[in-house]
């Protein structure tokens, strides 16, 4: 989900309007949550009401009173007026209203985990992996032949008694496919569960696992690199052979085994 310019700029001031009015409950978080996800798939499968709604010639009184009619009771009073306030800011493109409208229902999924942030995340990468190793799993999830309520209910299945509601949440989110598959969107996931908690998040391969001191050592040298908390995940990864390769964003730090063999190697058939 790529929102630029002032379609970025009016997710920002939303978000804020968001926090404040979710700070003091986390279940009000989970309701606007979802309140806000249906909102963007209803804007996403009607595009006449999308267009109207970023039209910029159309007085901002006819959009707003036409949220009010089409999704007044339908949603608690925090999704109504967030949806209500996000008809009269500017939008880039129609579309970007539906992706604007669907990333706060994301992060309303992550403000619902309340100061459960970090276990939020670790659920979001351990689901991602199960997947990507589970073929009849991923398999089941990516069948254009079964519907969302069947895929949503398969998630509901193997998540149950075993995750936070806000990982399931975000889980059945994932499934919309509005960021391709359900394991790009369960990273994208993880990166705005770090984000709204003031963290980056990272990627640990290493060929043994790490000592706890060893762990906070890497961690604080990482928080002290990018300037920010850093929550990492620790994965054990036998290719890695030795030394650690640590993926934060865009970045890669590489000081494993393999990669100096690698460059060793090339050298010599240079």
């Amino acid at each position: 989900m790529d929102l630029r310019g002032a379609s970025a700029d009016s997710v920002a001031a939303l978000t804020e309007q968001l926090k404040t009015a979710v700070s003091s409950s986390v279940s009000a978080a989970a309701t606007a949550a979802d309140s806000l996800y249906s909102v963007s798939q209803t804007l996403r499968s009607e595009p006449a009401l999308r267009r109207f709604l970023t039209d910029g010639s159309v007085p901002t009184e006819a959009k707003q009173g036409l949220v009010r009619e089409v999704f007044g009771g339908k949603l608690d009073q925090t999704a109504l007026d967030l949806v209500v306030d996000a008809t009269g800011r500017r939008w880039i493109h129609s579309g970007d209203l539906a992706d604007g409208v669907e990333r706060l229902s994301e992060i309303a999924a992550v403000l619902s985990a309340g100061t459960e942030g970090g276990k939020l995340s670790d659920e979001l990468f351990a689901l991602g992996g199960v997947i990507t190793d589970n073929p009849e799993l991923r398999d089941a999830i990516s069948d254009p032949s079964r519907d969302n309520a069947d895929k949503a209910k398969l998630l509901s299945d193997l998540l149950g008694g075993k995750a936070l509601p806000a990982t399931i949440a975000l889980a059945k989110q994932a499934l919309s496919g509005t960021y391709g598959t359900v394991t790009a969107a369960l990273t994208a996931y993880r990166k705005l569960a770090a984000d709204v908690h003031g963290e980056s998040v990272a990627t640990v391969r290493v060929a043994r696992a790490l000592s706890e001191n060893e762990s906070q050592r890497l961690t604080a040298a990482l928080a002290k690199q990018y300037g920010r908390p850093v929550h990492a995940k620790v994965v054990v990864d036998a290719s890695v052979i030795g030394g650690v390769r640590v993926e934060i964003g865009d970045d890669v730090i590489d000081g494993t085994i393999a990669s100096r063999l690698d460059e060793a190697g090339r050298k010599l058939a240079g």
